[in-house]
């Protein structure tokens, strides 16, 4: 073939003379068509038609074995998790006792039983017996052999055959007579031995003969456990459940690459009581798109929905799926009991409190103190019931300090009532501004254990924050308070303290998880108006039960936790009590929460005040002890601040004010500050501004903050109008 001219230009009629004279001696025949082909087809696909690949067949191999490949894997656990956990350890001990001990009863019971059919069964047992040492014996089993050879004229085999079963009855002749001898032997020692051993030995006798003649469709022992038999997961169940959920990504995957589209990272394997199976999905598809069709999955595994339970494992990547699948439906499956009905003393909330159980029934556990806890479900899923756990847990803690606020109403808190130093129920402005009160205290409890902090010794207090040694010590009053805000909604759409509840939540949960001070906040209604979005953003710990949109579940488990496949969407309506939750561990979990029906929270109560009685910690509402009588009353205040400011005086300052409220009621105000002032009177939308006036102690002007009488004027109208008081 020519090359360029000097000109740089390609001499095309030299090229193609080149190509078409098939004498020339660089020609070569090109099948156009096939080379087309060979550059369009795919190597390593069976489809002739997909795309061309870029990279060369050399990068298209797998990788090769590295060391670094093999560091940034991941180690399986030599050990399962039953041996690595001492509670699990211990609850599956006591499972294996407790299955023992009621097999070994249930089969005790059914002795005289099973005497019986051994009884009945003995002699068809005899007569096998003699008939099989007969046949094997005499050589019966090549009988019918010997016999056809015989018929076929085959003399010399026949000879051959013969000879071979001469043999056999000679020495087996011997075997017999020697078996009989002893046994004569045996039949004189017996006849010989006590009554006891002669029973025995026809015991045996009897025992042996039975089990001979036991008819192969009737076992002797009855079942004592029956065990649920369930098919086995396979790759190819797995690819086929997938392939049917309509799945645009999955069903074109499928069609092209067959079951090598849906990749098992690991082989498919027992955890627990069901299959565990690890999955990447095909480019494009993630886990959330398979969880939010878990009916579909469940259908096409053939399993009850209960039984199948998809996660995501956004720390891989979106599209790794772990799928768990039970052999029993969760819901059928006896829920276990709260391990703290089992001990009779106290319980430090220093360690992690059991919450509830997954799937695969392991306990599932997170430590209260250092965070907050936010339970979010629409009504009717186990809220309220997933709220008591924690509290119960805390309860117990003699040295942990309970204020309890049921905003609903329906007493779902009230077994805690009698070991909760502030208690509140209900669904009037009352209970309303009880929690908001305890709030404002909450934050003032945090202020006074901030400086208490401050004040310790390094050497005590090295992180700056209470430990479980620090919680005990009384004099310090950094005990553990934790406070229950059921149906929290109630209290932060309130349209007179929604607003300062919400500020002040969001400053307690972001402050009091270093000091002792726990949240445990629980809603129907997890939206903006209800939920504060400081409060959801800053709870550390937060259980979803069954919500019906993206929104209200991002608001509980956090943003984009949707998108991650962490979707609480997924659980059907016979799934209460089981939620998504996160912040227990690295990964999401699916806890079905304990469940302490209201006999037996009473009874815990009940177990929990002598314990505090004991300790001498019993204070509050628990004993008694009505909650001092806050420094500006809502039912009263406005009306008194009219009485003490005259209409002749248009703006006062908060000082003044604070003084002449000590002057009308001592008792309700002598404490009051300006501080306390201006909360109190936030709700109703008063705030403090600048006041000209003149102090009568120097005589002189000056401006310093106080109110508008106008101001309380107005909100008194709004207040009797929203009432429908008809007085002015």
């Amino acid at each position: 073939m020519t090359s360029p001219d000097d000109n740089n230009r390609f001499d095309w009629q030299a090229a193609e003379h080149d190509l078409t004279d098939p004498n020339s001696p660089d020609a070569d025949v090109v099948d156009l068509d096939a080379a087309r082909a060979a550059r369009t087809t795919d190597p390593d696909s069976d489809d002739d038609g997909g795309p061309a690949l870029v990279d060369s067949p050399a990068a298209q191999r797998s990788p090769r074995f590295t060391l670094d490949g093999v560091r940034a894997g991941q180690r399986r656990p030599i050990l399962p998790a039953w041996l690595r956990s001492r509670a699990e350890l211990a609850d599956v001990m006591r499972w294996a006792v407790g299955h023992l001990l009621h097999t070994s009863a249930y089969h005790s019971l059914r002795l005289p039983k099973y005497a019986g059919k051994l009884a009945l069964r003995a002699p068809a047992g005899a007569v096998r017996l003699v008939s099989g040492a007969s046949r094997w014996l005499f050589d019966w089993e090549g009988e019918t052999l010997r016999q056809s050879t015989s018929q076929t004229r085959d003399g010399e085999l026949y000879l051959k055959l013969s000879r071979q079963r001469d043999r056999r009855v000679r020495w087996r002749g011997i075997v017999t007579v020697f078996t009989l001898a002893v046994t004569l032997a045996g039949g004189v020692a017996v006849a010989l031995a006590p009554p006891w051993a002669r029973w025995a030995v026809l015991a045996l006798l009897v025992t042996l003969c039975g089990m001979l003649g036991q008819p192969a469709d009737k076992p002797l022992l009855d079942t004592a456990v029956v065990i649920p038999r369930v098919a086995r997961l396979t790759s190819n169940v797995v690819v086929r459940a997938l392939a049917v959920l309509g799945i645009s990504g999955i069903t074109q995957a499928i069609a092209k690459q067959g079951a090598r589209a849906i990749a098992f990272t690991a082989p498919i394997t027992r955890d627990g009581p069901g299959w565990r199976a690890d999955i990447d999905l095909p480019p494009g598809v993630t886990a959330g798109d398979v969880i939010e069709r878990r009916d579909r999955l469940a259908a096409g595994l053939t399993r009850p929905l209960g039984c199948v339970w998809p996660e995501g494992q956004p720390e891989v990547h979106p599209g790794r799926l772990l799928l768990w699948v039970g052999d029993q439906d969760m819901a059928a499956t006896p829920p276990k009991p709260w391990p703290l009905l089992k001990t009779t003393g106290g319980f430090d909330l220093g360690r992690p409190v059991p919450f509830g159980t997954d799937p695969r029934g392991r306990i599932i556990s997170f430590e209260l103190p250092y965070t907050n806890l936010l339970i979010g479900s629409i009504p009717g899923y186990g809220k309220t019931a997933a709220t008591q756990v924690p509290m119960l847990a805390a309860a117990l803690d003699p040295y942990a300090e309970l204020w309890c606020f049921d905003f609903k109403g329906t007493g779902g808190l009230d077994p805690l009532e009698k070991v909760s130093a502030r208690y509140a129920s209900g669904q009037d402005d009352d209970t309303a501004e009880e929690g908001l009160l305890a709030l404002r205290e909450l934050r003032k409890e945090c202020q006074r254990r901030a400086a208490v902090i401050k004040g310790l010794p390094k050497a005590v207090c090295p992180d700056n924050k209470v430990t479980p040694e620090l919680a005990r010590r009384k004099k310090l009053g950094l005990h553990w308070l934790v406070v229950a805000l059921d149906e929290v909604q109630e209290l932060f759409s309130h349209p007179e303290f929604g607003k300062e509840a919400g500020e002040l939540a969001e400053k307690i949960i972001k402050l009091g998880r270093a000091l002792g001070v726990i949240l445990v906040v629980a809603t129907q209604r997890p939206d903006a108006k209800s939920l504060p979005t400081g409060v959801s953003a800053n709870a550390g710990t937060r259980f979803c039960l069954r919500v019906m949109g993206q929104i209200e579940n991002d608001m509980i488990l956090g943003t984009s936790a949707y998108k991650n496949g962490i979707r609480a969407t997924m659980f059907a309506k016979k799934d209460k009590g089981v939620g998504y939750l996160v912040g227990a561990a690295d990964d999401a979990q699916i806890v079905r929460t304990f469940y302490v029906d209201g006999p037996t929270a009473e009874r815990i109560t009940d177990r929990a005040r002598a314990l505090r009685e004991a300790a001498g910690t019993l204070t509050g509402h628990a004993v008694g002890q009505a909650t001092a009588t806050p420094a500006a009353r809502r039912d009263t205040l406005l009306d008194d601040i009219l009485t003490v400011v005259p209409a002749t005086e248009g703006k006062v300052w908060a000082e003044t004010l604070t003084e002449r409220l000590a002057e009308l009621n001592a008792d309700a105000y002598a404490d009051l500050t300006r501080d306390q002032l201006t909360a109190a009177l936030k709700p109703y939308g008063i705030t403090t501004g600048q006041v000209w006036g003149t102090d009568p102690t120097t005589g002189k002007g000056a401006n310093r903050r106080g109110i508008d009488r106008a101001d309380i004027t107005n909100a008194v109208a709004e207040r009797n109008k929203r009432r429908g008081d008809k007085a002015a």
